[in-house]
Protein backbone atom coordinates (compact mmCIF):
# COMPACT_ATOMS: atom_id res chain seq x y z
CA UNK A 1 0.00 0.00 0.00
CA UNK A 2 1.29 3.46 -0.94
CA UNK A 3 0.61 6.62 1.05
CA UNK A 4 0.46 10.05 -0.59
CA UNK A 5 0.26 13.58 0.77
CA UNK A 6 -1.87 16.02 -1.20
CA UNK A 7 -1.10 19.71 -0.65
CA UNK A 8 -3.82 22.02 -1.87
CA UNK A 9 -5.55 25.41 -1.53
CA UNK A 10 -9.18 26.44 -1.42
CA UNK A 11 -11.51 29.39 -1.17
CA UNK A 12 -13.88 28.31 1.59
CA UNK A 13 -16.71 30.71 0.70
CA UNK A 14 -18.96 28.09 -0.87
CA UNK A 15 -18.22 25.30 1.60
CA UNK A 16 -19.40 24.22 5.04
CA UNK A 17 -15.79 23.68 6.05
CA UNK A 18 -13.23 21.00 5.22
CA UNK A 19 -14.88 17.95 6.75
CA UNK A 20 -17.55 15.83 5.04
CA UNK A 21 -21.00 16.61 6.44
CA UNK A 22 -24.35 14.90 5.81
CA UNK A 23 -26.16 18.09 4.78
CA UNK A 24 -23.39 20.44 3.69
CA UNK A 25 -21.04 21.01 0.77
CA UNK A 26 -17.46 20.29 1.93
CA UNK A 27 -13.96 20.56 0.49
CA UNK A 28 -13.16 17.01 1.59
CA UNK A 29 -16.12 15.63 -0.37
CA UNK A 30 -15.04 17.47 -3.54
CA UNK A 31 -11.45 16.27 -3.33
CA UNK A 32 -12.39 12.69 -2.44
CA UNK A 33 -14.81 12.58 -5.34
CA UNK A 34 -12.14 13.84 -7.77
CA UNK A 35 -9.56 11.33 -6.52
CA UNK A 36 -12.03 8.46 -6.64
CA UNK A 37 -12.94 9.35 -10.20
CA UNK A 38 -9.29 9.62 -11.22
CA UNK A 39 -8.15 6.38 -9.53
CA UNK A 40 -11.38 4.51 -10.32
CA UNK A 41 -11.72 3.33 -6.74
CA UNK A 42 -13.11 4.76 -3.48
CA UNK A 43 -10.61 7.07 -1.77
CA UNK A 44 -10.77 8.33 1.80
CA UNK A 45 -8.79 11.47 2.64
CA UNK A 46 -7.47 12.28 6.12
CA UNK A 47 -6.92 16.02 6.57
CA UNK A 48 -4.37 17.83 8.69
CA UNK A 49 -7.25 19.38 10.60
CA UNK A 50 -10.60 20.97 10.00
CA UNK A 51 -11.57 24.46 8.94
CA UNK A 52 -14.99 25.94 9.69
CA UNK A 53 -17.54 27.12 7.17
CA UNK A 54 -16.26 30.04 5.12
CA UNK A 55 -12.62 29.70 6.24
CA UNK A 56 -9.96 29.52 3.49
CA UNK A 57 -6.69 27.62 3.16
CA UNK A 58 -3.64 28.75 1.23
CA UNK A 59 -1.97 25.51 2.38
CA UNK A 60 -3.89 22.41 3.46
CA UNK A 61 -2.58 18.83 3.56
CA UNK A 62 -4.38 15.49 3.46
CA UNK A 63 -3.24 11.91 2.96
CA UNK A 64 -4.71 8.88 1.25
CA UNK A 65 -3.68 5.26 0.66
CA UNK A 66 -3.77 3.37 -2.62
CA UNK A 67 -2.29 0.23 -4.09
CA UNK A 68 -1.46 2.21 -7.24
CA UNK A 69 1.95 3.77 -7.80
CA UNK A 70 1.22 7.34 -8.86
CA UNK A 71 3.13 9.97 -10.78
CA UNK A 72 2.68 12.93 -8.43
CA UNK A 73 3.02 15.63 -11.07
CA UNK A 74 0.55 14.00 -13.44
CA UNK A 75 -1.89 13.23 -10.63
CA UNK A 76 -1.88 16.85 -9.46
CA UNK A 77 -2.39 18.07 -13.03
CA UNK A 78 -5.30 15.72 -13.67
CA UNK A 79 -6.94 16.52 -10.35
CA UNK A 80 -6.87 20.22 -11.18
CA UNK A 81 -8.66 19.47 -14.43
CA UNK A 82 -11.49 17.82 -12.47
CA UNK A 83 -11.77 20.03 -9.38
CA UNK A 84 -13.85 23.22 -9.27
CA UNK A 85 -12.17 26.60 -9.66
CA UNK A 86 -12.09 27.27 -5.90
CA UNK A 87 -9.89 24.23 -5.09
CA UNK A 88 -6.33 23.88 -6.43
CA UNK A 89 -3.92 21.00 -5.87
CA UNK A 90 -0.31 22.13 -5.44
CA UNK A 91 1.39 18.74 -5.18
CA UNK A 92 0.92 15.01 -4.71
CA UNK A 93 3.88 13.32 -3.02
CA UNK A 94 4.58 9.77 -1.86
CA UNK A 95 5.48 9.65 1.84
CA UNK A 96 6.47 7.05 4.40
CA UNK A 97 3.54 4.89 5.48
CA UNK A 98 3.91 6.14 9.07
CA UNK A 99 3.40 9.77 8.07
CA UNK A 100 -0.04 11.08 9.02
CA UNK A 101 -1.48 14.34 7.71
CA UNK A 102 -2.94 15.24 11.09
CA UNK A 103 -0.87 13.54 13.77
CA UNK A 104 2.55 14.06 12.16
CA UNK A 105 2.09 17.84 11.82
CA UNK A 106 4.25 19.75 14.30
CA UNK A 107 3.07 23.32 13.63
CA UNK A 108 0.15 25.07 12.00
CA UNK A 109 -0.05 28.77 11.11
CA UNK A 110 -3.15 30.86 10.53
CA UNK A 111 -3.54 34.38 9.15
CA UNK A 112 -6.42 36.73 9.95
CA UNK A 113 -6.81 39.93 7.92
CA UNK A 114 -8.47 43.19 8.93
CA UNK A 115 -8.73 46.59 7.24
CA UNK A 116 -9.76 49.94 8.64
CA UNK A 117 -11.28 51.67 5.63
CA UNK A 118 -13.69 50.55 2.96
CA UNK A 119 -11.83 48.70 0.21
CA UNK A 120 -13.83 46.70 -2.36
CA UNK A 121 -10.74 44.83 -3.60
CA UNK A 122 -10.01 43.08 -0.30
CA UNK A 123 -13.39 43.04 1.40
CA UNK A 124 -14.07 39.42 0.42
CA UNK A 125 -10.98 38.18 2.32
CA UNK A 126 -10.55 40.75 5.08
CA UNK A 127 -12.71 42.04 7.94
CA UNK A 128 -13.57 45.75 7.92
CA UNK A 129 -13.30 47.35 11.37
CA UNK A 130 -14.79 50.82 11.83
CA UNK A 131 -13.00 51.76 15.06
CA UNK A 132 -9.49 52.75 16.06
CA UNK A 133 -7.27 49.97 17.38
CA UNK A 134 -4.07 50.05 19.44
CA UNK A 135 -2.05 47.41 17.61
CA UNK A 136 0.94 47.82 19.92
CA UNK A 137 -1.28 46.88 22.86
CA UNK A 138 -2.73 43.99 20.87
CA UNK A 139 0.80 42.73 20.24
CA UNK A 140 1.51 42.86 23.95
CA UNK A 141 -1.56 40.70 24.47
CA UNK A 142 -0.34 38.38 21.72
CA UNK A 143 2.93 37.87 23.58
CA UNK A 144 0.92 37.03 26.71
CA UNK A 145 -0.79 34.23 24.76
CA UNK A 146 2.56 32.49 24.21
CA UNK A 147 3.07 32.20 27.99
CA UNK A 148 -0.06 30.08 28.52
CA UNK A 149 -0.95 26.51 27.61
CA UNK A 150 -4.65 26.04 28.39
CA UNK A 151 -6.89 27.83 25.88
CA UNK A 152 -10.31 26.59 26.97
CA UNK A 153 -11.49 30.23 27.06
CA UNK A 154 -11.17 30.35 23.26
CA UNK A 155 -12.68 26.94 22.48
CA UNK A 156 -16.17 26.62 21.04
CA UNK A 157 -18.61 25.57 23.78
CA UNK A 158 -19.78 21.96 23.99
CA UNK A 159 -16.92 20.72 21.81
CA UNK A 160 -15.77 17.18 22.54
CA UNK A 161 -11.98 17.52 22.89
CA UNK A 162 -9.63 15.48 25.05
CA UNK A 163 -7.47 18.46 25.97
CA UNK A 164 -7.58 22.23 25.60
CA UNK A 165 -3.80 22.54 25.89
CA UNK A 166 -1.87 24.06 22.96
CA UNK A 167 1.67 25.35 22.50
CA UNK A 168 1.37 28.79 20.89
CA UNK A 169 4.73 29.75 19.37
CA UNK A 170 3.80 33.21 18.06
CA UNK A 171 0.86 35.59 17.97
CA UNK A 172 1.48 38.97 16.40
CA UNK A 173 -0.04 41.76 14.30
CA UNK A 174 1.76 43.21 11.27
CA UNK A 175 0.78 46.32 9.33
CA UNK A 176 0.65 45.60 5.60
CA UNK A 177 -0.08 49.16 4.43
CA UNK A 178 -1.89 52.27 5.66
CA UNK A 179 -5.19 50.45 6.29
CA UNK A 180 -4.48 46.70 6.18
CA UNK A 181 -3.27 44.50 9.04
CA UNK A 182 -2.58 40.79 9.40
CA UNK A 183 -2.64 38.65 12.53
CA UNK A 184 -0.32 35.62 12.52
CA UNK A 185 -0.70 32.81 15.03
CA UNK A 186 1.30 29.55 15.07
CA UNK A 187 0.83 26.56 17.35
CA UNK A 188 1.23 22.80 17.44
CA UNK A 189 -2.57 22.46 17.39
CA UNK A 190 -5.70 24.62 17.54
CA UNK A 191 -9.06 24.17 19.19
CA UNK A 192 -12.30 24.56 17.29
CA UNK A 193 -13.04 28.26 16.66
CA UNK A 194 -9.91 29.19 18.65
CA UNK A 195 -8.31 31.62 16.21
CA UNK A 196 -11.44 33.68 15.59
CA UNK A 197 -12.16 33.84 19.33
CA UNK A 198 -8.57 34.94 20.04
CA UNK A 199 -8.79 37.66 17.38
CA UNK A 200 -12.11 38.89 18.75
CA UNK A 201 -10.63 39.15 22.25
CA UNK A 202 -7.50 40.91 20.99
CA UNK A 203 -9.72 43.42 19.17
CA UNK A 204 -11.42 44.13 22.52
CA UNK A 205 -7.95 44.83 23.93
CA UNK A 206 -7.15 47.13 21.01
CA UNK A 207 -10.41 49.03 21.51
CA UNK A 208 -9.66 49.56 25.19
CA UNK A 209 -12.61 47.46 26.28
CA UNK A 210 -10.43 45.11 28.34
CA UNK A 211 -6.99 45.63 29.89
CA UNK A 212 -3.99 43.32 29.63
CA UNK A 213 -4.68 42.19 33.20
CA UNK A 214 -8.25 41.36 32.25
CA UNK A 215 -6.95 39.53 29.19
CA UNK A 216 -4.86 37.31 31.47
CA UNK A 217 -7.85 36.66 33.73
CA UNK A 218 -9.95 35.64 30.72
CA UNK A 219 -7.35 33.05 29.69
CA UNK A 220 -7.00 31.77 33.25
CA UNK A 221 -10.78 31.49 33.70
CA UNK A 222 -11.10 28.90 30.95
CA UNK A 223 -14.60 30.24 30.25
CA UNK A 224 -15.60 30.92 26.65
CA UNK A 225 -18.32 33.32 27.81
CA UNK A 226 -15.70 35.73 29.18
CA UNK A 227 -13.68 36.00 25.96
CA UNK A 228 -14.54 38.20 22.97
CA UNK A 229 -16.89 37.42 20.12
CA UNK A 230 -15.74 35.19 17.28
CA UNK A 231 -14.67 37.21 14.26
CA UNK A 232 -16.17 36.54 10.80
CA UNK A 233 -14.83 33.45 9.01
CA UNK A 234 -14.17 35.02 5.61
CA UNK A 235 -10.95 36.76 6.76
CA UNK A 236 -9.30 33.63 8.18
CA UNK A 237 -6.74 31.55 6.27
CA UNK A 238 -4.93 28.37 7.17
CA UNK A 239 -1.54 29.53 5.89
CA UNK A 240 0.98 26.75 6.55
CA UNK A 241 1.48 23.28 8.05
CA UNK A 242 4.91 22.01 9.06
CA UNK A 243 6.04 18.38 9.25
CA UNK A 244 9.27 16.72 10.41
CA UNK A 245 11.76 16.46 7.59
Amino acid sequence: MNRYFVTFQYDGTAYHGWQVQPNGHSVQAELQSALSLLLRQPVELVGAGRTDAGVHASCMVAHFDTENALDGVQTAYRLNRILPRDIAVLSVEKVDSEMHARFSAIRRTYYYYVHTRKDPFIDHYSCLLHYNLDFDLMNEAGRILTTYHDFAAFCKSHTDVKTTFCEVAEARWDQLDDHRYRFTISANRFLRNMVRAVVGTLVDVGRGRISLQEFRRIIESGQRTRAGESMPAHALFLHDIKYPR
